[in-house]
């Protein structure tokens, strides 16, 4: 993505809904950065949606992180993937897997990687509430601690 768009500067702002829901979005490459997923979080965030355009060797890691990101900060998170094989020639094969997954991490509806399918599963604000409280990831925070996170790299990764 780094060599096809230019990287906004609008932060990670999280919208009101006429639901009473609030959600955010991380758009396809950013679902990588825990921070990001993070930032929605406590921006108050309910839901999350995550499209993409992805392919090859990362099912893996999609799963892994929505699924992490949904337990990590309390909120669903609503993945959405397009499926199959781009027109013109490219051999870029689109895995599909749509999913939505609840806040600790059980996944209550998947697309199938060979198909267009649309998934759909309710949202319960009573379990996103719920969960926070007995989770209490967000009151335990060290944000005095997390400083280097925001930095530039210093050690491992540079």
């Amino acid at each position: 993505e780094k060599y096809f768009f230019k990287p906004g500067n609008l932060g990670f702002p999280v919208f009101d809904t006429p639901f009473g829901t609030k959600i955010g979005i991380l758009i396809c490459y950013d679902r990588h950065f825990p921070e990001a997923a993070r930032v929605l979080g406590l921006g108050g965030a309910d839901v999350i949606f995550v499209p993409t355009a992805t392919s090859g060797m990362t099912k893996y890691l999609w799963d892994l992180e929505l699924k992490a990101h949904a337990v990590a900060n309390l909120y669903y998170v609503c993945g959405v993937n397009r499926v199959g094989v781009d027109e013109g020639g490219s051999t870029r094969n689109h895995f599909g897997s749509s999913l939505i997954v609840d806040p600790k991490a059980n996944v209550l509806a998947q697309a199938s990687d060979d198909r267009d399918e649309v998934v759909c599963a309710d949202v319960d604000p009573a379990f996103i509430a719920e969960t926070r409280r007995l989770w209490s990831f967000y009151r335990d925070r060290r944000p005095d601690l997390y400083g280097p996170v925001a930095g530039r790299l210093t050690g491992a990764g540079r």
